[in-house]
C-alpha cells in the first residue's frame, strides 16, 4: 500500500511573489517528490497558511497535523522552515510519535536527520546574523556613518556601498568554501535557501545573487 500524503504550505504576504518561498514554488517541490516518490493520487488534501506581520497563527497548520494523523498519512512540506524556522517547534513535531513527516526538498531524510538539519540552519543563521551585526559596529565605531543621511544623496550611497561591502564580505566566509568544492552559483543558492539564511534585503538566494557576493568580496 503507497504511503498517503497531506500538503501543507505557508507563506507570509510579502513573501508571496518571491521565487523558493511562494505558493506556487511550494507546490512545485511537492508535486516532484510525489511525481518521483509516490503518484498523483497518493496526495490526498493541502493546506495553506498565508500569514501577515500581524497574524502569527497558523490554523492550517493545526488541522493537516490533525487530519494526517486522522488517516494515517504523511504530512509533507516542501522546505523545513515551512514548518518554522525556531528549532524547538520542529523538535517538538519530531518528537511526536504519531506524526509521520517529509520534506519534499530532502526526500531522504528521517526525522533524526531532520532535527539535527533544523538546530544547524538556526546556529548558522544566528552565528551570520552576529558576525554582520559585530562587523557593522565595528565600522560605525570607527567614524563610518552607516545610514540616517536622507539629505546628503552622495553619503547616503556611500553608507549603502559599505554595508553591502560589509555583507558581501561577511556572506563569503560562508560561500567560498562551497566554491572551493566546484559547487555552481546556483547549487550554492539552493543550499542557502534550504537553510533559511537570506540575502541582504531578506529575499531568497538566486545565482546572480551569489555571483555578485563573490565579485564584491573579491574585487
Amino acid at each position: 500500500m503507497n504511503e498517503k500524503y497531506i500538503a501543507y504550505l505557508r507563506v507570509s504576504t510579502k513573501e508571496q511573489g518571491r521565487s523558493g518561498l511562494g505558493l506556487e514554488a511550494q507546490k512545485r517541490d511537492i508535486n516532484l517528490f510525489i511525481s518521483n516518490y509516490a503518484s498523483e493520487g497518493d496526495l490526498l488534501e493541502t493546506y495553506t497558511d498565508v500569514v501577515s506581520g500581524s497574524n502569527s497563527s497558523r490554523q492550517a497548520l493545526t488541522e493537516a497535523i490533525t487530519r494526517a494523523k486522522q488517516l494515517n498519512a504523511t504530512l509533507i512540506v516542501s522546505k523545513l522552515d515551512r514548518l518554522s524556522r525556531k528549532v524547538s517547534f520542529v523538535a517538538t513535531l519530531m518528537e511526536d510519535k504519531t506524526l509521520k513527516l517529509k520534506v519534499a526538498s530532502m526526500p531522504n531524510a528521517d526525522k533524526f536527520q531532520l532535527h539535527i538539519y533544523a538546530a544547524l540552519a538556526e546556529q548558522e543563521r544566528d552565528f551570520i546574523s552576529m558576525r554582520t551585526k559585530a562587523a557593522l559596529a565595528a565600522k560605525k565605531a570607527s567614524g563610518a556613518v552607516l545610514g540616517g543621511l536622507r539629505d546628503k544623496t552622495n553619503a547616503r550611497n556611500k553608507a549603502s556601498r559599505e554595508y553591502a561591502d560589509i555583507y558581501a564580505m561577511e556572506m563569503w566566509r560562508n560561500i567560498y568554501p562551497m566554491r572551493q568544492a566546484k559547487l555552481s552559483y546556483r547549487e550554492i543558492a539552493n543550499r542557502l535557501n534550504r537553510l533559511g539564511i537570506t540575502t541582504q534585503r531578506g529575499r531568497q538566494f538566486e545565482a546572480q545573487t551569489i555571483k555578485n557576493i563573490e565579485r564584491r568580496a573579491t574585487s
